[in-house]
């Protein structure tokens, strides 16, 4: 891959302790390290009642994102950083979900939402840090349309068995076991595996950062 260096200037770090969000950045060429935030969301969606939806997921970003930069500048290693920070919501039937937790409120939530289209709502936030200081920040929301498929009450009931839908936005995943369940997306199939490749691409143009700066070129096969 000419032009791609073994390893950029830049450090990306991932606020998030999502896996599919890790592997997402992985498999698009990036080497994020992963901070987490210790945002409490529960107290901030309280905060954010009868705000829009898409500035409710948006916020929550930015919120982790405050709470990422701090740990991170804290730490001392915010020389020449970019931090990428995304949340996750569903809206269906005029309501947010998010994680279910237990598999009773998840087979209750599919039961809810079989056979209609919901939008998955994924905030994201953008901020560029130079020694210790943050020098550019930007965020926005992606939504992508999501058809379920009416699932009966037996397969609903063994989907949230294997606990693969308690502690993912609205109760599903694409590239899992879910992925039966869905009968079509409409939009950026990567914001449904929680970030939009597209959207943090543009997000990042507008701090005047190339997104193919933050590629690390790939090992050599043996």
């Amino acid at each position: 891959m000419t032009g791609v260096p073994a390893l950029p200037s830049t450090t990306v770090v991932l606020g998030s302790a999502s896996p599919t969000r890790l592997r997402v950045l992985r498999m698009a060429g990036l080497r994020p390290t992963v901070v987490v935030s210790d945002v409490d969301e529960d107290a901030l969606l309280d905060e954010l009642a009868g705000a829009p939806s898409d500035e409710i997921v948006t916020r929550l970003a930015e919120a982790k994102a405050d709470a990422v930069v701090a740990a991170v500048v804290a730490d001392g290693r915010a020389v020449d950083t970019v931090v990428l920070t995304c949340d996750s919501m569903l809206l269906i039937n005029g309501e947010l979900a998010g994680k279910p937790h237990t598999p009773d409120v998840a087979v209750e939530r599919w039961k809810a939402m079989r056979g209609s289209t919901g939008h998955l709502l994924t905030g994201h936030c953008v901020r560029k840090i130079v020694e210790g200081e943050t020098v550019a920040s930007t965020s926005r929301c992606e939504s992508t349309a999501i058809h379920f498929s009416d699932a009966p009450d037996e397969v609903i009931e063994r989907y949230a068995a294997t606990g693969e839908p308690l502690e993912v936005a609205g109760a599903f995943t694409l590239d899992g076991y879910g992925g039966w369940l869905i009968d079509g997306i409409d939009g950026d199939p990567s914001s449904v595996l929680g970030i939009s490749l597209p959207l943090v691409r543009k997000l990042l143009a507008e701090i005047n950062i190339n997104v193919t700066d933050l590629w690390i070129a790939p090992t050599p096969s043996s």
